[in-house]
């Protein structure tokens, strides 16, 4: 199927910016007949499969300039909708933008997928439902009514920043949300870990004994750069870096920030770029626009000059194709890198992502880097291998919203097939994250070198598959912890740390969740671990290094404070 044609609708809008980013970037405006822009996001809602094509290599952005739309968008895999003004406000869709169950009944696999940036008036009852789990953002978002954010069955994940609910926010089924800066009138539901961060409206902190984790503040916060448009040009709004925030970062009298006109950019398409085309645009000082697509990488792309902006709209896949890495980042000031799904390739790769090419030492003050919805994956669309998903060297770093996925599922996936030692490796110092999703690596999860790290909910599942017992093993321990913090670390915090167990081939026993040294036991707060299935006989005996009681089959979580 192709959009065009079937809908006639080549010539209605002569923005300047539709050549330049292709035809996966559909840009409309209020003047259009909404009966044919409604038939162009039906169109593109089908050709990605409807609600279930999890693997297709399609991928579309849609924006949509400051006005009014009576629209119904449902938002299907690797598709970004995006609102074109300064504000959320400047654009309003009448209806709905929603994401919902397909035909399994669940949301589980409700990935790569997101709303930004736009106002939505439900007419449905007055609720938008956005039901989904990881890699799928709700950022900068004005619901004028009631948000649902599952749909029929289990829901896993999520992430939200920058929004105002009107009404209420339900979590229903989702086992964990993590929630930034926020605003809503009341909230219900969730299951374990439901955790929010400098949110007006939050609920009152109910761990151990319930689900909701709630800080009063932001210590430092940056909302995502984003695209807005003006006088029928396309520019990059860099919002400012606000300090012990709550709220909406946008509900002020004037949003302050950067702005940069596209001509800055380089306007990656990948019908005509590779490696070399964007090193050469990174190597003259340009910044990097991935539009949807496919990009297989044969050489590392190098960040070479500070405050490089590397960004992606419309879920753009960055393969591997060599035994090094995909990104590196050389020069670690200022660098803002978002909206990338980096896919780990048939031939094995070091890293996914390096942030640094060395440890940096303690002293080295920088003006820190920013990584908004970055999302891993190793296995799924086919067979791939890598050895540490995440490396960040670089200190001073925030990462807002990042899944770090071993595929438990699709092609290519299996113990021996889909490899991958570990999702994320910090030997930076002061580097945080808002919202960790890291997930079914075959070592440890997450490994924190660095000093004065901070972690704001993680949320980890252990692998499925160890094929037996022996295979994986932790020298003369059974299983490897998810999270742990090194013995020469002497500060870090975390909060919201979840890791839930499914063994389904053989009876793993597993030490321990999290480990660290003993003085930064109680650094760790809200912690908790899960048994969700898998081989009876399988047991996590402790939460965090020798404390807190095992989950099993017969004692499905387990609390520590």
């Amino acid at each position: 199927m192709e959009i065009y044609p079937a809908c006639g609708f080549n010539g209605l809008n002569d923005f300047p910016a539709r050549s330049i980013l292709g035809e996966k970037v559909l840009i409309f405006d209020e003047k259009m007949d909404m009966k044919l822009v409604q038939s162009v996001i039906d169109s593109v809602f089908e050709l990605q499969g409807g609600k279930n094509n999890e693997f297709t290599d399609s991928r579309f952005a849609l924006l949509f300039t400051p006005g009014e739309y009576d629209l119904d968008i449902p938002v299907g895999y690797y598709t970004q909708v995006l609102g074109l003004g300064r504000l959320p406000q400047d654009v309003l869709i009448r209806g709905e933008v929603h994401s919902n169950a397909g035909s399994r009944g669940h949301v589980l696999t409700n990935f790569w997928r997101s709303v930004e940036n736009l106002s939505i008036e439900p007419l449905n009852d007055s609720v938008n439902t956005w039901g989904v789990s990881q890699a799928a953002p709700i950022r900068s978002v004005i619901v004028h009514g009631n948000l649902n954010l599952f749909d029929r069955g289990y829901s896993s994940g999520g992430f939200m920043a920058d929004c105002m609910i009107e009404g209420e926010v339900q979590f229903g089924s989702q086992q964990q949300w993590f929630s930034r800066n926020s605003s809503w009138e009341s909230c219900s539901r969730g299951s374990w870990n439901i955790f929010s961060l400098g949110v007006n409206g939050a609920p009152t902190t109910t761990y151990p004994d319930g689900q909701f984790t709630s800080l009063d503040s932001t210590p430092v916060s940056r909302s995502k750069p984003f695209l807005f448009a003006s006088r029928g040009e396309l520019k990059f709004m860099v919002p400012e870096v606000q300090k012990k925030s709550k709220g909406p970062s946008w509900n002020q009298p004037v949003l302050a920030g950067r702005e940069i006109p596209l001509s800055e950019f380089y306007i990656a398409r990948p019908e005509n770029d590779n490696a070399k085309t964007l090193n050469m645009a990174l190597q003259n000082g340009k910044h990097v626009l991935f539009t949807p697509g496919i990009y297989h990488i044969e050489n590392p792309l190098r960040i070479v000059k500070e405050a490089t902006i590397m960004a992606g709209i419309g879920m753009p896949s960055l393969v591997a194709k060599n035994q090094d890495a995909v990104i590196i980042v050389e020069k670690s000031d200022g660098i803002i890198l978002s909206g990338l799904l980096l896919d780990a390739g048939m031939d094995s790769t070091n890293v996914l992502l390096k942030l640094g090419e060395t440890p940096e030492e303690q002293s080295i003050l920088h003006e820190p880097s920013w990584c908004y919805d970055i999302f891993c994956r190793v296995g799924g669309p086919g067979a791939a291998s890598v050895n540490q998903c995440v490396v960040v060297n670089s200190n001073d770093v925030f990462m807002d919203n990042m899944w770090i996925w071993r595929a438990d599922h699709g092609n290519g996936v299996g113990w021996d097939t889909n490899r991958s030692q570990n999702g994320i490796v910090v030997n930076g110092n002061r580097v945080t994250v808002y919202g960790l999703f890291n997930e079914h690596h075959q070592g440890y999860q997450a490994i924190w070198n660095g000093n004065n790290g901070q972690v704001f909910m993680y949320q980890s599942e252990m692998p499925y598959d160890p094929p037996s017992v022996d295979a994986w093993r932790n020298g003369e321990k059974g299983g490897f912890p998810s999270y742990i913090v090194s013995e020469d670390v002497t500060s870090h915090e975390a909060w919201g740390v979840g890791v839930y167990c499914v063994f389904y081939n053989a009876p793993v026993q597993v030490d321990c969740a999290v480990e660290t040294p003993g003085i930064l036991e109680d650094s760790i707060h809200h912690k908790f671990t899960v048994w969700l299935g898998g081989n009876p006989e399988s047991i996590l005996h402790h939460i965090i290094n020798d404390k807190g009681k095992s989950v099993s089959v017969e004692n499905r979580k387990s609390t520590l404070e």
